[in-house]
């Protein structure tokens, strides 16, 4: 009676081509074949969790395989259940560290989606038999895949689809069967005999090596790619890799290079091809798309050209908007500066070169030309102020990547040395000269707050050239900021003032004491500076010399 319900039992495993029950147990130690631990490292880099990684019911899909599943202890050998693997009481002891599955429930889908692969890969195994189902209905290789951090999965399959796809289940499924064939005279169970041991430790994500399995019974392993997603993989592609599946090594590949990915796909994608090597034929698509050859030269050439078409641009809109995304890219706190080779300084002052030189060209037109030519629109469909208000801009925006690079410098002294435009700046009308003093806000702004460092000549030589102009347009500052914060400039005046000599500050502090009792808020107000320099002037100054005439 019982060998019948076995026989039973047996035959209708044999009908299915894949099923799944929620019991099993560990390898053999005679029979068992252990992988290499160096062929399922993974880097910690690549251990995403998935929502497919630690499953609560059988898998939902067309596989050629037995799905053991995850063993819960309290579940093993408990009233009224029947193991249909089998139930050697040693299992009960070696599985104990198992993670165990919480809800352990069948899909009642599971044998109409198994009936309906039946035939459908018979073409696609080059070592199947003569019988309708892939594998002939065999499940002889058991897989117990032991994970890294913990838990286990048991995967029973068919040995002629891993010999078929698998370099490395192949020559192990070959090592297994050579040793079994040389056992002599040793009694073995028939279904024992059958039954071929892998066990495969330190496996990262069990969830994605069981995917990667399951891709063997695919015709078409895109189909299946596409439902995952690039995340999910680029872990199969790995996987593939390390066991030597060549048709899911071309297949993820393919499919990877053929779709958009984010910034996190492309990161873990960069990890793994430096770590793993693949064919450069099917790999060359992938790494046009991750890497530039000669970036450093192309970066820098390209750099120059995007500041040259910014600062010749003539729609404000655009020019606001590649401003703002330039100066991004450019910045030292970019998250893009992995690498990044430093901006040609020559090259940024050349633009900032022509853009004063285009300046004065404006200055020269506005002063020379009579009041109703100035609003007159030019051959740009721009009046002479807007081109002029523009021009500033581009310096500004110029002289904000060259602090940000620490660069700055230079551009005091080829400032303070603009004697033309300061000749032009005493003939032309407010509305247009207080444009030149939006450029020395930004310096004296950089100075006080102390984000530019630079020679006591050139702070001296940018102070007398241009704070009398800024005394004259700070009133027209205030009406037009532009961005400007009128509070912070009066402060970063001050406080740049007070790093001169003292005499030099004397001078400076007598012509704005002058102007300020003239002008009044039309005027910068230096009032905090002055007390600081009377105090080192005069309290300090007269203590000072009291101790040396003693």
């Amino acid at each position: 009676m019982a060998d019948s319900a076995r026989r039973k039992r047996g035959s209708h495993t044999r009908k299915l081509s894949w099923c799944c029950s929620l019991s099993g147990h560990p390898p053999s130690p005679e029979n068992s074949v252990i992988i290499a631990k160096t062929l399922n490292k993974k880097r910690d880099s690549f251990s995403k969790p998935s929502s497919n990684s630690l499953p609560n019911s059988p898998l939902n899909s067309k596989s050629g395989l037995n799905f053991v599943g995850r063993i819960d202890p309290r579940r093993i050998l408990s009233p009224g259940r029947v193991s249909p693997i089998d139930s050697d009481p040693t299992a009960v002891y070696s599985i104990q560290e198992i993670v165990p599955d919480p809800s352990p429930v069948v899909d009642s889908a599971l044998k109409s989606r198994s009936e309906s692969f039946r035939g459908k890969n018979e073409d696609s195994l080059s070592h199947s038999d003569s019988s309708s189902e892939p594998c002939g209905g065999v499940f002889d290789v058991r897989l117990n895949l032991k994970g890294k951090k913990g838990g286990a999965l048991v995967l029973e399959t068919c040995s002629e689809v891993l010999i078929a796809n698998s370099e490395v289940f192949s020559r192990l499924i070959s090592e297994y069967r050579q040793g079994l064939g040389s056992t002599g005279d040793r009694k073995i169970n028939n279904d024992s005999s059958k039954m071929c041991r892998i066990e495969v430790p330190d496996v990262e994500n069990l969830g994605v090596f069981r995917d990667t399995i399951e891709l063997m019974f695919e015709d078409n392993i895109t189909k299946r790619l596409l439902k995952v997603g690039v995340y999910r993989a680029i872990d199969i592609l790995e996987v593939s890799a390390g066991i030597m599946f060549k048709r899911g090594v071309s297949s993820c590949l393919k499919y990877i290079e053929a779709v958009p990915w984010t910034e996190e796909e492309e990161e873990k994608l960069r990890g793994l091809f430096s770590v793993c090597k693949f064919e450069e034929t099917v790999t060359q698509d992938i790494l046009a798309r991750l890497y530039l050859h000669n970036s450093v030269d192309c970066q820098q050439n390209l750099a120059r050209q995007l500041v040259w078409s910014i600062t010749t641009c003539t729609d404000a809109n655009a020019r606001n908007e590649l401003k703002s995304l330039v100066k991004g890219l450019f910045s030292k706190s970019s998250i893009y500066e992995k690498d990044q080779p430093e901006l040609n300084k020559e090259d940024l002052y050349v633009v900032c070169q022509s853009c004063l030189s285009s300046l004065g060209n404006l200055l020269d037109e506005a002063s020379t030309t009579s009041p109703n030519r100035k609003v007159t629109k030019r051959e740009t469909g721009k009046t002479l102020i807007e081109r002029i208000s523009r021009q500033v801009d581009n310096i500004n925006w110029l002289l904000e990547i060259l602090l940000d690079q620490q660069m700055g410098e230079e551009f005091v002294d080829m400032w303070a040395d603009q004697g033309e435009l300061l000749k032009m700046h005493e003939s032309t009308s407010p509305m247009v000269r207080y444009e030149l003093s939006r450029v020395s806000a930004t310096l004296f702004i950089a100075m006080g707050t102390r984000k530019l460092h630079c020679r006591s000549e050139a702070r001296a030589g940018l102070f007398q050239a241009w704070f009398n102009p800024m005394l004259s347009d700070f009133g027209w500052l205030q009406r037009c900021k532009k961005g400007l914060d009128m509070k912070v400039l009066e402060e970063a005046m001050g406080q740049t003032l007070l790093t001169l000599p003292l005499r030099q500050q004397y001078m400076l502090f007598m012509e704005w004491f002058r102007c300020f009792s003239k002008h009044g808020t039309e005027c910068p107000n230096l009032s905090r500076a002055f007390q600081i320099w009377w105090r080192r002037s005069f309290l300090r100054g007269s203590e000072t010399c009291a101790i040396e005439s003693r």
